[in-house]
């Protein structure tokens, strides 16, 4: 029996490769925005006539505000509905993003900035609770692994296409570009992905947030969480830095050669849907350390390399560590979370994000020592006190992900 909704046919075997394309595409839309202002943070300090740390909020507004909206839209996903809550996110994008492009005074980009990583924070937390939702069980970890690996390859993806449009059209352009993909999103959303089934709960709308405080403070996974904020602070760091050492001496790089070396960190992204898989056959833990090694090596190699290729090389190697640990941590905490996995989970995203916004501020401020090596071994040592923190992981039960 099937149905025809609009002009898109809708059978009851549902197309799950076409539903897991569309979730990618747009978790890579919708992430990209948190990455593109970092290429143009130099191009923002040049056009308002303020210093490099003030341009950096550009990019730390909308990651906090994007944290924060983690912990506001999962509840609100549970009462509504995820394709629902989704759709509304993005409509709120399609309106938001190309005012950026107007806007005459630096306050106001970070302040529509900041708007916009709110409207942002819809998308994550709905799409993973849909995937768990719609998707059977067999397809929901490679599924889970799959949308991981758009919402981390945004942050290669982004810096590349706002570096690319800022050096051919403009700044400004980037957000009116940016504007079009989301209706595009809207389009493919709303008529290609089923609807999900709104709860409703009459449930304390404090509950998920006191959930939130109770795992926090369980011990292992308190240590999990300490790992997480190390993540996307050395990745969007280590970004911040490179965008502004390799223009220098001894690279002296173009805009087209930066573009290069940005890109190439979309070959350490390869691993990432296949984490699910590592963890089964190794455990969450071996593959959690491993993930953190290859970070660990990676940014130390980074900071003392001055030939380019192994610099390019080693950029991989780092993405690659962060690109396992990322998708590795989400299943440990779940699977030390039990009844509590979904404000665990919550929780996590908001701690990663909240990475993301100290990154660039850390970075620039490192770099004021003029020490290049500093900054970037900083940032190797942070991932080291992470792997040693994963020791303290007590996990009780099996580890494998079946």
């Amino acid at each position: 029996m099937t149905e025809f909704v609009g002009k898109v046919k809708l059978s009851s075997e549902k197309n799950y490769p076409l539903m897991t394309a569309i979730l990618v595409w747009c978790a890579l839309v919708v992430v990209s925005s948190l990455y593109i202002t970092l290429p143009m943070a130099s191009v923002f300090a040049s056009t308002f006539k303020v210093t490099p740390e003030i341009a950096a909020w550009t990019s730390s507004a909308f990651s906090f505000a994007y944290a924060v909206g983690f912990l506001l839209f999962g509840p609100l996903s549970d009462q509504y509905g995820r394709k629902q809550l989704m759709l509304s996110g993005l409509v709120a994008l399609l309106f938001i993003t190309p005012l950026l492009g107007l806007m005459t005074s630096l306050s106001g980009v970070i302040a529509l900035r900041a708007v916009q990583g709110l409207a942002a924070a819809t998308f994550g937390p709905s799409a993973l609770a849909y995937v768990v939702e719609v998707f059977p069980l067999k397809k929901r970890v490679t599924t889970v692994g799959f949308v991981s690996t758009g919402f981390l390859m945004a942050g290669i993806a982004g810096q590349i296409f706002s570096s690319l449009i800022t050096q051919n059209l403009g700044w400004s352009y980037v957000f009116y570009i940016l504007g079009v993909l989301y209706f595009l999103s809207i389009i493919l959303l709303s008529n290609f992905l089923p609807k999900g089934e709104a709860r409703g709960t009459e449930a304390n709308v404090l509950t998920p947030f006191k959930q939130m405080v109770t795992v926090l403070f369980r011990k292992p996974l308190f240590f999990c969480y300490l790992i997480t904020v190390t993540l996307l602070l050395s990745f969007v760091g280590m970004y911040t830095t490179l965008g502004n050492y390799l223009p220098q001496a001894p690279f002296v790089l173009t805009a087209n050669q930066m573009l290069t070396v940005r890109a190439a960190g979309i070959l350490g992204m390869i691993l990432s849907p296949f984490a699910g898989r590592l963890v089964a056959r190794y455990g969450l833990k071996p593959v959690l350390q491993a993930g953190l090694i290859l970070g660990v090596a990676g940014l130390t190699a980074i900071g003392i390399s001055s030939n380019l290729p192994v610099l390019i090389g080693m950029s991989v190697v780092f993405v690659a560590g962060i690109s396992i640990t990322v998708p590795t941590l989400i299943l440990l905490i779940g699977n030390l979370a039990g009844e509590a996995r979904g404000a665990a989970v919550t929780l996590y995203t908001f701690i990663l994000f909240i990475g993301a916004t100290l990154g660039p501020i850390i970075a620039l401020n490192l770099q004021k020592t003029g020490n290049y090596v500093l900054t970037m071994e900083s940032f190797a040592l942070l991932l080291a006190v992470a792997f040693c923190l994963s020791y303290f992981v007590k996990i009780q039960g099996p580890s494998e992900i079946k």
